[in-house]
């Protein structure tokens, strides 16, 4: 993991360095190496979706008794990449009465706010790009903004289909928002930091998932409402709203929506990864890849748990939202607290 972390610090120095040899201004150096950066992760992103895409159709064909794509490359391997190619070479057709400069900047501001997200996830210890000690805030409040793209995205089509997929999707988010925030109050509290970083570092003996159970439970469900997934996939329900906020785009602009749904998950993924699991805590192998090995392990189970049940009708879902899910984070948020004072009297008692 150091050697990871050195190499990092390497290539930012040379680069750093080579502009600084050029005569480039200060700020004009930051800025180059904040695009740097940017397109670094934009890549990792894009390699990121191209692998979770071929795993999640596998593991669909896995549950339906079906092969899968197994006619591209080895195993399928090129499909993605297949599928890929083909989106961009299509022709993105706009229809005439939409809201153009809406309708445009909708899918380019949603993968944006995805690459961004990705900025502050630990990869290991001193791999964080974006070292903040309100990261786990900071990444909450950023991830939020995909729902501004979502209604841009409904309301700039014109189309009564795109809009009511996108206010199904605002009003759905937005509700499990709470619930969400409220399963991480306990990881703050007893780690005592909004710092990613720290939050993993206080895992070293003990992982979340076993004193923050509750918590976790919470923070599955709610985050396969946050990304609209099965069976919370209401908001793209085929049978009603043809594929819901996105049905007037094609082509490169539907891919960028696409896309952004698989990084998504990843990020949300990690995340649930350094809060309840860890991090990059663990024995033998370097931080990172016990981070990637625990990321992976959250992304199975979310594309397992959209496999398995049915899609959710509308009302019942808002209804588990406000009567279930908000009421158990809460209690789980003073069940923490009494725990730690119970914890902090006998410590005291016990010294």
């Amino acid at each position: 993991m150091q050697t990871l972390n050195d190499l990092f610090l390497i290539v930012s120095g040379l680069l750093r360095g080579a502009m600084g040899s050029w005569g480039f201004a200060p700020g004009l150096t930051d800025a180059i190496m904040a695009l740097v950066s940017f397109v670094a992760i934009a890549a990792l992103v894009t390699v990121n979706i191209i692998v979770i895409l071929w795993v999640d159709r596998r593991f669909a064909a896995f549950f339906q008794e079906r092969l899968g794509p197994n006619r591209v490359g080895p195993f399928g391997l090129l499909q993605s990449i297949n599928d890929a190619v083909k989106l961009i070479g299509k022709e993105s057709i706009m229809p005439a009465a939409v809201d153009k400069r809406v309708y445009k900047f909708a899918p380019v501001l949603i993968f944006t706010v995805t690459i961004v997200l990705y900025g502050f996830l630990p990869y290991g210890k001193g791999l964080a790009p974006i070292d903040m000690g309100a990261g786990l805030l900071f990444f909450v409040a950023v991830s939020s903004t995909s729902t501004i793209a979502i209604l841009m995205a409904g309301w700039g089509s014109n189309n009564k289909y795109s809009l009511l997929g996108g206010m199904r999707t605002v009003a759905q988010v937005i509700s499990y928002e709470i619930p969400l925030a409220f399963s991480m109050i306990g990881v703050v509290m007893l780690s005592g930091s909004m710092n990613l970083g720290s939050i993993s570092a206080a895992q070293h003996t003990l992982w979340n998932i076993i004193l923050q159970p509750i918590a976790f439970f919470v923070f599955i469900v709610a985050s396969l409402a946050e990304l609209t997934r099965s069976p919370f996939d209401m908001t793209e329900a085929e049978q009603e709203l043809i594929a819901g906020y996105h049905t007037e785009y094609s082509g490169m602009r539907f891919a960028l929506f696409f896309m952004a749904e698989y990084a998504n998950l990843f990020s949300v993924a990690a995340l649930g990864a350094t809060l309840f699991l860890g991090g990059w805590e663990g024995p033998l192998l370097p931080g990172y890849l016990w981070f990637i090995g625990k990321t992976w392990a959250m992304v199975l189970v979310i594309l397992w748990l959209r496999w398995s049940f049915p899609r959710a009708r509308v009302d019942k879902m808002m209804k588990f939202n406000w009567k279930v899910l908000i009421p158990l984070s809460i209690a789980n948020i003073l069940l923490t607290g009494v725990g730690i004072k119970l914890y902090q009297y006998f410590s005291t008692v016990g010294r």
